[in-house]
């Protein structure tokens, strides 16, 4: 992985075998990004990505294998109990076009990510909210 900094915004490109999440996480506490928003694209090999379960309050994570373009893939960074947290969401087509997606827990890019975070000044944290099952922004 390789970025540069241009004032509030970073400009990433991560490189085949890198673990997006993990990434992230490096470039946010290296840069002490708080707050931020996310944007991206790029190709996988592999992801694991679902959809959250209100009955049950829990996401229900599908794996995927092969090749896929990443046809979106947005979130933010923000904190929890003081700490990191991130919350993306990816859609990712197949060689059909065919698209997969949801919250993503996890994806290995294959070719390249080009990731663009732009920081908001301040600071926003998250807490459990049990009634839901969420991690919820708390102002």
């Amino acid at each position: 992985m390789e970025y540069k900094r241009f004032g509030d915004t970073l400009v990433v490109r991560m490189d085949p075998g890198e673990e997006i999440l993990e990434q992230v996480k490096a470039v946010a506490q290296g840069e002490h990004v708080a707050l931020a928003s996310i944007q991206a694209l790029g190709a996988v090999k592999e992801f694991t990505a679902g959809v959250f379960d209100l009955e049950k309050k829990q996401f229900l994570p599908r794996d995927y294998t092969g090749t896929f373009e990443i046809v979106s893939l947005t979130g933010t960074i923000d904190s929890m109990g003081g700490g990191f947290y991130c919350h993306l969401h990816m859609s990712a087509a197949d060689k059909t076009g065919q698209v997969f997606g949801g919250h993503l827990n996890r994806a290995v890019v294959s070719a390249t990510c080009e990731m663009v975070i732009t920081c908001i000044p301040g600071r926003v944290d998250r807490r459990r909210d049990e009634a839901i099952g969420l991690n919820l922004l708390q102002f």
